[in-house]
């Protein structure tokens, strides 16, 4: 196996979840994203984990997707979150895969489907958009679609749902924005029943609300980055802390490589493609078997990211390349050729830092740095 791989602590994934149900009351339900591999950590090991925790529901966002589950033999729920084509709408219908809808050209396609399977009674979830601009009817038009599924041949209004765009978020425009969104649906839903319609399990509580907002919860939540150790936004440690909730989330993924060679460099010397980097004293620079193509991305070469080894924290040195980058050990650092090198994840395994302190010092989210893990990295599940 290669040095560069991603440890994926499974027991961290469980406590995660274990911990967040603390967050729900009894009977709420629980739906776990183990789209884009589960954010790089491995989506079918995490469905399984997720579900050994009682999680009663699992997402996907293709059917390719949630074909990956359903041939590893999980027979759970499974929610489709984004749009699939007319091409791939008999697979979701023929392994079971639960869609969002939000029109008639789209609740058409299905019904039919089903009808050709023999699927006479196939749940799907309303999209309802209360502003994320995303997928989902208007919420003054959740009604007539409700009615469109009810009258539809094979199909039956299994849940409601919609997305928040700003619950993460704790400035008074964003907290007032995610009330809106939260009465335009609740509004929808009544509208519903008042049609003599079951909305079914409504669920619109992504991880900041389902940790921040409990009025929020309804039927299900849909907790995704944090279950994977990650805080939500603003909605972070500190703030739970100090609001009386705090929350102990534990990073899943720790990444590691290895130094494959220690190289002497004069004062003067550059590093790397473009010589962006000159040693301004005589160092020892350590090669590293990890790059771009593995998801340690160009862009972290400015950064000022710094990796661990052995304890203390060395910064990376010109620009990351395809499969190698640089690392500089400076001079007598005890450092040898081969010692385990943790670029973020849980201290356990010796991080000085997690993907939410990469995330923040490039300037993106915590999401983004475990999902752009490339295929090459190997996962290697642990307890």
């Amino acid at each position: 196996m290669r040095a560069t791989k991603a440890i994926i602590h499974i027991e961290n994934f469980k406590e995660n979840i274990r911990n967040i149900r603390g967050f729900t009351a009894d009977g709420v339900k629980m739906c776990v994203p183990v789209k884009a591999d589960a954010y790089g950590h491995g989506a079918v090991e995490c469905a399984r984990a997720a579900l050994e925790c009682g999680v009663e529901y699992l997402a996907v966002a293709t059917v390719e997707e949630g074909l990956e589950l359903r041939e590893a033999g999980i027979k759970s729920p499974v929610l489709l979150f984004s749009l699939c084509s007319p091409e791939e709408v008999e697979d979701a219908v023929k392994n079971d895969i639960t869609p969002f809808v939000f029109d008639s050209e789209y609740i058409s396609m299905f019904d039919r489907s089903a009808g050709k399977f023999g699927k006479n009674h196939y749940p799907v979830h309303l999209a309802i958009d209360t502003g994320m601009g995303r997928i989902g009817c208007l919420p003054e038009d959740a009604a007539h679609l409700a009615k469109v599924i009810s009258d539809s041949d094979n199909l039956f209004q299994e849940g409601t749902m919609t997305h928040f765009a700003t619950s993460d978020c704790k400035n008074p425009d964003s907290i007032e924005y995610t009330k809106k969104q939260f009465a335009l649906f609740t509004n929808s839903i009544e509208e519903i029943r008042k049609e003599g319609l079951n909305p079914g399990i409504c669920h619109c509580a992504n991880s900041a609300a389902t940790l921040d907002l409990p009025e929020t919860h309804l039927d299900m939540v849909r907790p995704g980055i944090i279950v994977y150790g990650y805080d939500a936004g603003d909605v972070n440690a500190e703030y739970l802390a100090k609001k009386g909730t705090p929350i102990d989330l534990k990073p899943v993924m720790t990444l590691v490589t290895e130094i494959s060679a220690i190289r002497h460099f004069k004062k003067g010397s550059s590093v790397g493609y473009g010589r962006t980097w000159t040693a301004e004293k005589d160092t020892d620079i350590a090669v590293l078997t990890i790059g771009y193509g593995d998801g340690f991305v160009r862009r972290f070469s400015r950064a000022g990211i710094k990796v661990a080894i052995n304890g203390k924290e060395y910064p990376v040195r010109g620009r990351i390349c395809m499969d190698q980058c640089m690392v500089d050990l400076g001079l007598d650092s005890g450092v040898k050729r081969w010692d385990k090198v943790v670029i973020f994840g849980a201290k356990s395994d010796g991080a000085m830092q997690t993907a939410e302190d990469i995330a923040r010092m490039t300037d993106t989210i915590s999401y983004e740095i475990t999902t752009v893990l490339t295929r090459r990295v190997p996962r290697v599940f642990v307890d």
